[in-house]
């Protein structure tokens, strides 16, 4: 199932489980591709390590401004840490950028993937 951004605005409290569980384990797949800690993460977004053992298990709910920092720092869309497919979310990894970790260049890398995402994005619209 692809769900798109709307979708995690409307996901009804039976389906908050599964959510919690594919963007858990989203993360943790999106973070290990690019050889990034547990610690890495958890500094970058400004919690606890324990805090992103917690997301990565979707024992906590990740907020959208944290998934939107995590989708720019792995060069993802927010939509794939929402995908549950798995031949997509490989395809999603396949292209994501791979980067080095150190803690101080995180947000450099996090804001560079995005300029290059919205490059892309502005490259399909003009093929339209």
């Amino acid at each position: 199932m692809h769900l798109n951004y709307f979708d995690c605005i409307f996901v009804t409290k039976e389906q908050s489980y599964n959510y919690e569980t594919t963007v858990g384990n989203n993360i943790a797949k999106l973070r290990k591709a690019q050889a990034l800690t547990q610690e890495n993460l958890a500094l970058y977004l400004g919690v606890s390590r324990v805090q992103i053992s917690h997301y990565e298990r979707g024992e906590r709910d990740v907020s959208v401004t944290e998934m939107n920092k995590l989708a720019d720092l792995f060069g993802v869309e927010l939509s794939d840490l929402l995908e549950e497919d798995d031949d997509l979310q490989k395809m999603n990894l396949a292209f994501a950028f791979r980067s080095a970790n150190s803690e101080s260049d995180l947000d450099n890398i996090a804001f560079f993937k995005r300029v290059v995402l919205n490059y892309l994005k502005m490259q399909r619209i003009n093929e339209l």
